[in-house]
């Protein structure tokens, strides 16, 4: 005995309360009395009719879900019938709600089991007779070292120093859980694998504080096969701040899961719908989303929140609060920003500011930008995701003529992912009312000699009118890093057509990705495009 305490009390004083000390297992202690110095008395209680312990009968995650769902329900109307029959005082009821779902140790003076008492929220408000007792002998220093909870009640809570009885109630619900904790706090491990067992350990493991089990919890159930019903579980279960940071292994697992299977949104769209908040937040927090440019993302956001939150002032709060932080407005459209501008589901000010941020990051230099997404990683605003189409800084002017100088970045793996016959698109700019893209290819030169990059302009296919077009291609250039004209150019466009310059830096490809070549500059292409328009004139009809 002697050497329990004091290996229990070289562990309390870590702050932690989570670690044992070494490797040393008290598996042989677990209510034994030779090595136990009280005896704790666990009073079960009827839970709400009908229940059943939770993880009894549950065969999976969705089941133990509905299960704690219809208990939770239960247990509120009961509180609510109570309340309205007995109309205790108000001072009673901020009390008993402020402590909800915390567990209550009681000091057993002449214990009847007869009398209700202070409990847990989880048999408040039901039957408070005595289902059965439980008694079980216990070494507080090793339950000291393994929990705060246990830690107060040996060292505080008892009457007299020499008391050698506690009591806990708990419903008939958690006593499977409470076990397999006790066990767990002597001896480091679980006698199950299910996750629905597992979910019911973790919630008790929370209630009395063992930060270990919840750990041990947390990665057995992360071994487990993951689905998105228990990814959502995972992401939306009752939190205190210890349970936080114990499962955060797997509330990051429950995130990627999701971010994964519905990385194409587009494909996944009805599906996307359905989901919850924690959902919608884990996908949107992904950097390598399957998606044609953050208009589209901004645009699912907007088509969820107004079918999730019908009524405007709801869901105003949940894009200001929650998930216009997601939206990656840096790499929107300036035509889709405008829009978000005169939408009235975002509260004006919070998309002002949006717009603002946006617009200043699209006019910073290339290294600010860069400065900025590293200040900014914590939200990821500023971060690029992986799009179909590449974004583009757009300079417009409507004097003398319609006309606009487009920039297009391409960082170097973007370009020897091309190889050998790829093709790039960028987001599309308007001019005169019409859509043009610009594509960087890799294809073979004239001759069919040997590899280059090639770089062209494309009118969207849209209406019966053609526009003749004034072109400039250039790119920046070491060591001036200033834009050096490529080539210049005019054409007449109809819809679908496209104009361009196969090998546009007039060197093999293996040049053109060489360490030394003088287009990348800190691993980035720099491309711009300048486009002039004349009056649009109407097709000939034939």
């Amino acid at each position: 005995m002697r050497e329990l305490e004091l290996a229990a009390r070289s562990t309390i004083m870590d702050p932690d309360f989570s670690h044992i000390a070494g490797d040393q297992n008290f598996e042989f202690a677990f209510n034994s009395s030779n090595f136990s110095d009280r005896v704790l008395r666990i009073e079960i209680v009827a839970g709400p009719a009908e229940s059943k312990p939770d993880g009894e009968g549950c065969a999976s995650i969705s089941d133990w879900a509905r299960h704690r769902k219809r208990r939770r329900e239960d247990i509120k109307k009961d509180k609510e019938r109570i309340l309205d029959s007995n109309q205790p005082d108000t001072e009673d009821i901020e009390a008993y709600e402020n402590n909800d779902e915390e567990a209550v140790a009681m000091i057993e003076e002449s214990p009847s089991g007869d009398e209700p008492s202070l409990s847990d929220d989880s048999s408040w408000g039901v039957d408070f007779s005595l289902i059965k007792v439980k008694s079980i002998f216990i070494s507080s220093a090793i339950l000291a070292a393994k929990s705060p909870f246990f830690y107060k009640l040996f060292s505080n809570g008892m009457l007299e120093s020499d008391q050698r009885h506690a009591t806990l109630r708990i419903s008939e619900s958690e006593e499977a859980a409470l076990m397999e904790l006790l066990s767990f706090m002597y001896s480091g491990k679980l006698s199950t694998n299910s996750a629905p067992v597992l979910l019911d350990v973790l919630m008790a493991a929370d209630k009395f504080e063992v930060a270990s089990c919840m750990r041990h919890c947390s990665q057995m159930l992360r071994s487990l096969p993951m689905t998105t019903e228990s990814a959502l579980l995972y992401l939306e279960l009752p939190s205190s701040v210890s349970m936080a940071s114990a499962v955060q292994p797997l509330t990051d697992a429950a995130k990627e899961f999701l971010a994964n299977k519905y990385k194409d949104i587009a494909k996944f769209q009805d599906e996307i719908m359905n989901l919850p908040l924690a959902g919608i937040e884990a996908i949107l927090s992904s950097d390598d989303l399957q998606v044609a440019s953050e208009d589209a993302v901004y645009d699912l956001v907007l088509k969820w929140a107004r079918l999730q939150y019908p009524k405007l002032e709801e869901r105003r709060e949940i894009l200001g609060s929650r998930l216009g932080r997601l939206i990656r407005f840096p790499f929107m459209t300036c035509r889709k920003l405008r829009k978000v501008l005169a939408c009235n589901d975002i509260d004006h000010e919070i998309a002002s500011k949006a717009v603002m941020d946006a617009l200043f990051f699209k006019a910073e230099t290339p290294h600010r930008q860069r400065v900025l997404t590293i200040d900014e990683s914590i939200n990821r605003r500023f971060v690029e995701r992986a799009y179909k189409y590449r974004p583009v800084k757009v300079v417009e002017f409507d004097m003398p003529h319609p006309q606009c100088i487009v920039y297009l970045d391409l960082r170097r793996d973007e370009c020897a992912n091309l190889f050998p016959s790829g093709r790039v698109y960028s987001q599309a700019f308007h001019l005169g009312g019409q859509g043009f893209f610009l594509s960087a290819h890799c294809n073979m030169d004239q001759q069919s000699s040997f590899h280059c990059f090639g770089l062209f302009l494309g009118m969207q296919e849209k209406g019966s009118v053609s526009f003749t077009v004034d072109y400039e291609f250039a790119a920046r250039t070491k060591p001036a890093g200033e834009f050096v004209s490529k080539y210049k150019g005019y054409y007449t466009f109809t819809g679908g057509k496209a104009v361009g310059y196969r090998n546009l830096f007039a060197i093999p490809w293996t040049s053109f990705m060489a360490e030394d070549s003088l287009y990348f500059m800190n691993g980035v292409l720099h491309l711009r495009a300048e486009l002039t328009i004349k009056q649009p004139q109407p097709l000939l009809q034939h």
